[in-house]
């Protein structure tokens, strides 16, 4: 379990395939800042852009760490499959705050960014959602963007989709990888876990509907 507060931002170095096909995974070797691994071991779990990977090899001196990921894994995400900046959570422990909300670290759809512009001090990031997570998202609700936890400020229902407006304030912008999100640039989303729930509990089980 994670909390949506980005521990670090780090970098994708070197991505190596597992096998010759498209069923075959990879191995990626990921830097991180420095002092960041000290307290990590041999099958920790560390969120990488919000999604939940176990660590395969790690050194602390050299501030790297490798984890596979599979080929089903990366079909259901974005930003894993090349080098480049990520962000970065450390699996929650008991005693630790809970800085943002309940992120299990399971992607649920991919998002498009629609805008990402300054708007005063802060800036607006406007993301298209898939259809199917529509009924999940709400005005203050919660949502985890690239392992961000992040609060809605808009909603708004479309053909293709659900777009959502979010505030980011300048800490967020320099302190994730976020800052570096464009216009068409695909984004790992996860809903709100209490939201799954309390969408299963209203549209009743299959069984329930039997009897």
């Amino acid at each position: 379990m994670f909390t949506g507060i980005i521990t670090g931002v780090g970098r994708i170095v070197a991505v190596q395939p597992l096998g010759s096909s498209s069923q075959h995974g990879k191995r990626l070797s990921v830097e991180a800042p420095a002092g960041y691994l000290d307290d990590v071991g041999l099958g920790d779990s560390i969120a990488l852009n919000g999604a939940c990977m176990t660590v395969t090899s790690f050194e602390p001196a050299a501030g790297r760490f490798t984890i596979d990921i599979s080929a089903e894994s990366l079909d259901k995400t974005a930003g894993l499959d090349r080098e480049g900046p990520i962000n970065l959570e450390k699996a929650l422990r008991a005693h630790d705050r809970l800085g943002g909300h309940i992120v299990s670290g399971h992607v649920d759809g991919i998002g498009s960014v629609a805008r990402f512009e300054q708007v005063g001090e802060s800036w607006e990031l406007r993301i298209l959602a898939p259809r199917a997570l529509a009924k999940y998202l709400a005005y203050k609700g919660s949502i985890t963007v690239n392992g961000v936890s992040l609060t809605v400020n808009q909603v708004a229902d479309l053909t293709d989709g659900c777009e959502v407006s979010i505030n980011l304030i300048p800490h967020t912008v320099e302190n994730t990888a976020l800052g570096s999100l464009q216009a068409g640039s695909k984004v790992n989303l996860e809903i709100d876990l209490i939201a799954r729930y309390v969408e299963r509990m209203l549209s009743g089980s299959a069984a329930e509907k039997v009897c």
